[in-house]
């Protein structure tokens, strides 16, 4: 069988996206992690730069997507420039996956302000990659491990949330869920399910949304045969002795399941798309505008992204 694929994007120059994935693919190419077949996707003239530095004596692939030089941007700082050549390099490997000229994509860090600055309205990675593919139905996943999250809303103001909370989005990203987890080899998957208010809403008398929607969403993915349980409260649910009995999270909103997560696994977490044609799964944390180029960035929620983008590549591949 052949090797993946991967398409490995820079993310914002003035971050840590290039020290990062020039150090993986250096990783790569000297057998320190899973084999694959890495292309790097950025500026050249950046890239070089990063692995002058980080990375001296290998030579990455490119994919020339920006002639952003070096010179024209500053480490750290906030630039239009940066954050369109970060989002080029998504565009383009995502086109090339779609295109089945790679099996699988592995972003580093785009800076949302970057983007935006240039005139681009812009609200994650996740968002433009399903609008790229067409897809409706797609959702979020933060995974480490077994511990895996997702999201029945992301990047929307904290006002939105409980309207965007639907019995039909509910339902959806569930089944996502459990195709995922049945997917890494769990066969009958048991799923936790937040609630959207403090204390699961006490029965209504902490707002209506638990028992108005959540609660017969539950019940209705349970007459499916679905292993699920809840709406736990939040502020218990990631409690170790708790969510150590199930194999996935449904969250409601952003925050609700990013900081929980991130504190349990920040060094180690993945971001990753499901729903979609295409394989696709980041890092999960930002830029780090403020340790970008000094060298002192961690690789491991990178190196954990791309071996979990090559599993599910590998899987496919075996399948086709």
């Amino acid at each position: 069988m052949r090797l993946p694929r991967i398409a490995l994007t820079m993310g914002d120059p003035a971050g840590i996206g290039p020290e990062i994935a020039v150090r993986l693919a250096n990783a790569a190419a000297r057998g320190k992690v899973s084999p694959a077949e890495i292309a790097l996707y950025g500026a050249p003239d950046v890239i070089d730069e990063a692995v002058r530095r980080f990375a001296p004596g290998s030579s990455p692939r490119i994919v020339p997507c920006s002639d952003l030089k070096f010179s024209q941007m500053r480490p750290g700082k906030l630039d239009a420039r940066c954050g369109l050549t970060a989002l080029e390099c998504f565009r383009t490997a995502t086109l090339d996956a779609i295109a089945g000229k790679v099996d699988a994509i592995v972003t580093c860090p785009i800076n949302k302000a970057a983007v935006n600055l240039a005139g681009i309205p812009f609200t994650g990675h996740t968002e433009l990659l399903a609008s790229l593919c067409g897809a409706r139905d797609f959702v979020m996943m933060q995974s480490a491990g077994d511990l895996r999250v997702v999201f029945v809303t992301t990047h929307i103001p904290l006002a939105q949330v409980p309207s965007a909370v639907t019995f039909d989005r509910i339902v959806t990203v569930t089944h996502l869920l459990r195709d995922a987890i049945a997917a890494e080899g769990v066969p009958h998957p048991k799923i936790a399910v937040a609630a959207l208010n403090p204390h699961a809403g006490e029965n209504g008398n902490m707002g209506s949304e638990d028992e108005k929607t959540v609660k017969p969403a539950v019940r209705a993915l349970e007459n499916e045969g679905i292993d699920i349980q809840g709406p736990f409260p939040p502020d218990t649910l990631f409690i170790e002795s708790i969510r150590s009995q199930f194999d996935g999270i449904v969250s409601m909103y952003h925050d609700q399941g990013h900081i929980p997560f991130k504190m349990l696994a920040f060094d180690r977490g993945v971001n990753s798309t499901l729903g979609l044609p295409v394989i696709r799964t980041s890092v999960d944390h930002g830029t780090a505008f403020e340790i970008a180029w000094q060298g002192q960035a961690s690789i491991g929620s990178l190196t954990a992204a791309y071996e979990l983008a090559r599993k599910r590549a590998v899987s496919r591949i075996a399948a086709s």
